[in-house]
């Protein structure tokens, strides 16, 4: 099959031909009128495993705020015993250059604060403990 492409202003007529995906085996064929040429597929890397949960077992999920993101945080603003309400912004962080507001998901009062400014957390990494 024949296409034509126009690129910064001039055209060009590519040959084309399709590959079966079973001959093609792993990677992409890439055809330069030199014959094809096999490019490799790129690794995927498994995801790290993290531990999520404390060491001493399971987690109340109704008692945590997780991070959404992987990031650092750059600004704490609830305190360790303070009451808060739902929304109310209890850290921020800063992940690709944005930042995002750790809102507290339900009313409570503020147990433990397990991460400092200027700290890199994970996403799903437990932010804040509430009572």
């Amino acid at each position: 099959m024949k296409l034509n492409i126009t690129i910064d202003g001039k055209n060009y007529e590519v040959d084309v031909e399709a590959v079966e995906p079973e001959a093609a085996g792993p990677g992409r064929g890439i055809g330069f009128g030199l014959g094809p040429i096999r490019v490799p597929a790129a690794p995927v890397a498994a995801p790290a495993a993290t531990s999520q949960a404390p060491a001493g077992g399971n987690v109340n999920e109704d008692k945590v705020c997780r991070s959404p993101v992987s990031g650092i945080v750059i600004k704490l603003t609830a305190q360790v015993g303070q009451s808060i309400q739902a929304g109310d912004v209890l850290m921020v962080l800063e992940a690709m250059k944005m930042e995002t507001n750790i809102t507290a998901p339900a009313p409570g009062k503020v147990a433990a604060i397990p991460v400092n400014a200027g700290d890199s957390v994970q996403s799903g990494q437990v932010l804040v403990e509430f009572e």
